[in-house]
């Protein structure tokens, strides 16, 4: 990496939103790898506020989570309309969403739909499993086609919405939406920080992209 590719990384701004529900550590490490500054923000409306680009982090349950996100439900919302980057993993994808089978709350409503439980037998589901159907140009790039995954609810796009779809997998024999995008957000099932170093590659691109936005908006060369 160059001089200046580091030093424009450094200037990166990432904003990952604390739902209060875990241990942000690895998530925050993988986010930090290519020294971009990261804080952690417990108030949704600060969360995008000042940032080149916000994370919802994958650790927690769909209601409590709603109920942090829910004073600062309409300025995020806002904010990802207008073209902010974000990327949602696990929860956080399910968050982009219009509501969860898994408990009362109301989501972001970023992509028209419902979470609901997987009807597969085994689970939770826990380990590495199967993309499929990759329409995702940071995830086809980071060449990996196994991701690691720890979830029992998935995300189900209203048949408007399914071109938000960029990526599937299966799980016994439901067939989900891996992946999702829609303006600058991208929303994944799967957890890209413990998928190994092709995660880590999958991240990288996210705030490399993020990156090319903040220097055209403030004009840097």
């Amino acid at each position: 990496m160059t001089t200046h590719g580091a030093a424009a990384h450094k200037s990166l701004r990432v904003t990952v939103f604390d739902y209060g529900a875990g241990n942000l550590h690895s998530l925050v490490k993988a986010l930090e790898l290519r020294g971009a500054h990261v804080r952690v923000e417990t108030d949704a409306a600060r969360a995008v506020q000042h940032t080149d680009a916000l994370v919802l982090p994958g650790v927690g349950a769909f209601s409590p989570a709603a109920e942090r996100l829910a004073s600062g439900r309409d300025t995020m919302y806002d904010a990802l309309r207008d073209g902010l980057p974000c990327l949602g993993i696990c929860l956080g994808m399910q968050l982009l969403f219009d509501g969860s089978d898994e408990g009362p709350g109301v989501g972001l409503g970023i992509v028209p739909g419902r979470v609901t439980k997987l009807t597969a037998r085994c689970l939770p589901q826990i380990g590495w499993n199967r993309l499929d159907d990759v329409q995702e140009p940071r995830i086809t790039q980071s060449m990996f086609d196994m991701a690691y995954y720890a979830n029992s609810f998935v995300c189900r796009p209203t048949p408007e919405a399914m071109d938000a779809v960029v990526a599937w997998s299966t799980h016994g024999q439901d067939r989900f939406p891996a992946a999702i995008r829609r303006y600058n957000v991208v929303g994944v099932q799967f957890h890209p920080e413990k998928s190994s170093a092709p995660g880590v590659r999958f991240v990288q691109a996210f705030l490399g992209d993020a990156l090319e936005r903040a220097v055209s908006s403030r004009g840097e060369m």
